[in-house]
């Protein structure tokens, strides 16, 4: 599959959603597991395209690719937005979690919960460029 690159704008998240699942579907990933992923990478991708890009006044592409081998697939998510490392926001409490969600501050879940459903998540930004990687662990 080749990798896909596109605008970095709230149209692409439509094109990266169908792609996601294409690469779900050639890992042969269960449907849990697919839709995890998928989560994972719509919650970063929109936070690249409206924090990376758009609040910090930039402008420029988002890139997503598909490697696979017999244990795991892995999809990474390439920028030259702002950076931000997703592993360093903090997680909500145990007692936010619990309060009813008309009480609960905005924000911030979404990136609990999708990081939470990837077997593997990792960060790395150099000269500018960002790189999200997620992976999935193949079923058996």
């Amino acid at each position: 599959m080749e990798a896909l690159q596109l605008p970095a704008t709230l149209d692409a998240l439509g094109p990266i959603r169908d792609y996601v699942s294409e690469a779900s579907k050639k890992a042969g990933l269960e449907r849990k597991a697919a839709y995890n992923l998928k989560l994972a990478i719509d919650e970063i991708a929109t936070n690249v395209i409206l924090h990376g890009y758009e609040e910090a006044g930039l402008s420029g592409e988002i890139k997503i690719s598909f490697e696979m081998n017999d244990e795991k697939i892995v999809l990474v998510l390439e920028d030259r937005g702002k950076p931000y490392d997703s592993r360093r926001h903090e997680d909500p409490s145990e007692a936010d979690l619990e309060l009813p969600l008309e009480e609960r501050a905005i924000g911030g879940l979404g990136i609990f919960l999708a990081l939470k459903g990837v077997d593997g998540f990792d960060y790395q930004s150099e000269n500018g460029n960002n790189r999200n990687v997620f992976s999935m662990n193949r079923p058996n």
